[in-house]
């Protein structure tokens, strides 16, 4: 039978996200696993992050990616975009994410990765859920709630209106949520779910998980980092 599972903020933990797919999920060609952005920057392995989504597309896995902001930022970055939101908020991070590539500047990471960050969609819509990296701004009129870019990968506070999105539940990242606080949307079967476990954020306990979701059996499944040390701060 086949299972669909939504998980989210990779943020370049190619080791967890590897386990997560390949032990927790033991995930098959038949399942579809959809991916609710931010796969670079903060983490010690951008490229390899994105090598391991490619690699599993290539070989028939249906892994079903969004943008998030990071690809947004890394994109503005590499085609000279001005952007308030600077890419990366630590020297560290910069250097982890340009040796990942092994290159010397962003403007010379290979073109493919460009091409796929560039082909990702913003949101999508299953029978179900809808699905987006961050949210939505509720408040906006219904016709430009669903194609305002900035909120889509950038809100972290709305107030979910299950009417706009037909009576379907939402499932977005992008705000570092603790385990226990997903536990208790999972168990509720809330209207709107942030799956973002903090994955990157090794120091702190309440985070420094990736989350999956069942979307059938509402199992959670929760792996923690596994990186090897990395310099980065305690959110």
């Amino acid at each position: 039978m086949a299972r669909r599972f939504a998980a989210t903020d990779l943020h370049g933990c190619l080791h967890t996200f590897r386990y997560l797919v390949e032990h927790e999920l033991r995930l098959r060609p038949t399942d579809t696993l959809y991916l609710l952005g931010d796969y670079v920057n903060k983490g010690p392995d951008s490229c390899g992050v994105l090598d391991y989504l490619m690699q599993l597309q290539g070989l028939g896995y249906q892994v079903q990616c969004l943008r998030g902001n990071h690809e947004k930022e890394l994109l503005d970055t590499i085609h000279g975009t001005p952007n308030a939101n600077h890419m990366w908020k630590l020297e560290a991070e910069r250097d982890m994410v340009l040796a990942s590539f092994g290159v010397a500047q962003a403007t010379d990471i290979p073109a493919h990765y460009v091409a796929w960050m560039q082909a990702l969609p913003l949101e999508l819509e299953l029978p179900d859920f809808v699905l987006v990296h961050a949210g939505y701004n509720f408040a906006l009129p219904p016709a430009e709630m669903r194609h305002d870019a900035h909120s889509i990968l950038y809100t972290k506070h709305f107030v979910f209106d299950p009417s706009r999105l037909g009576g379907k539940r939402l499932l977005h990242g992008h705000v570092p949520t603790p385990v226990a606080d997903i536990k208790v949307s999972v168990a509720a079967k809330a209207g709107a779910i942030g799956l973002d476990a903090g994955g990157v954020y090794r120091h702190n306990p309440e985070l420094r998980h990736l989350a999956a979701l069942n979307l059938d059996s509402w199992e959670l499944h929760l792996v923690e980092n596994l990186e090897e040390l990395y310099p980065i701060a305690k959110r």
